[in-house]
C-alpha cells in the first residue's frame, strides 16, 4: 500500500515580509532602551560626581574657622572670606563651576555645583551634553561628639 501525505497548499504571500518589519521595529526599540540605560547611567554618575565635588568644597570651606572667636569660646563660625576662597579653590581644582554661600551667621556653608557630561546615544538625535547640578551643605559643630552649638 502506498502511503499518501496530506496535500499542503502554498503559503499565502499576504504576510511576506512581516517578520522583517517586526525585527526592524524590535531592534529600534532595543536600541532606544540601550541608549536610555547608557546615557541615564552617565547622568547618574555625573550627579554623584557633582555632589562629591560640592561636598569636598564645602568641607574645605568649613575648615576656615574664625579662630579668634573660637578661642574665646563663642559658637564656631567660619571666616567668610577665607571659607569662600577655600571652597572656590576646591571647585577650581576639580574643574567645575559653582557658587559658595555662608549662611546662619557664619555657622553653615552651602555649595552649588554645575557641570556637564557627554552623551553616547542621545548624540544621535542632537543631544550631545547633559547639564547636572550638585549640592552640599555643612554646619559647623563643636567638640568631639559633633553636637551643634
Amino acid at each position: 500500500m502506498k502511503r499518501r501525505w496530506p496535500r499542503t497548499e502554498a503559503p499565502s504571500r499576504s504576510d511576506a515580509g512581516s517578520v522583517t518589519l517586526f525585527l526592524a521595529i524590535t531592534v529600534v526599540g532595543l536600541l532606544v532602551l540601550l541608549g536610555l540605560v547608557v546615557d541615564g547611567g552617565a547622568k547618574i554618575r555625573a550627579v554623584q560626581h557633582a555632589d562629591a565635588v560640592a561636598a569636598d568644597a564645602a568641607r574645605a570651606g568649613g575648615q576656615a574657622i574664625n579662630v579668634p572667636a573660637a578661642i574665646t569660646g563663642a559658637a564656631p563660625t567660619v571666616d567668610a572670606r577665607a571659607a569662600v576662597a577655600a571652597a572656590n579653590g576646591s571647585l577650581r581644582r576639580a574643574g567645575v563651576t559653582g557658587t559658595v554661600s555662608v549662611t546662619d551667621a557664619g555657622q553653615s556653608l552651602d555649595v552649588e555645583v554645575t557641570t556637564t557630561t557627554h552623551t553616547v546615544f542621545l548624540g544621535l538625535i542632537g543631544i550631545t551634553t547633559m547639564t547636572v547640578h550638585g549640592h552640599a551643605h555643612v554646619t559647623l559643630v563643636r567638640g568631639v561628639t559633633g553636637a551643634t552649638p
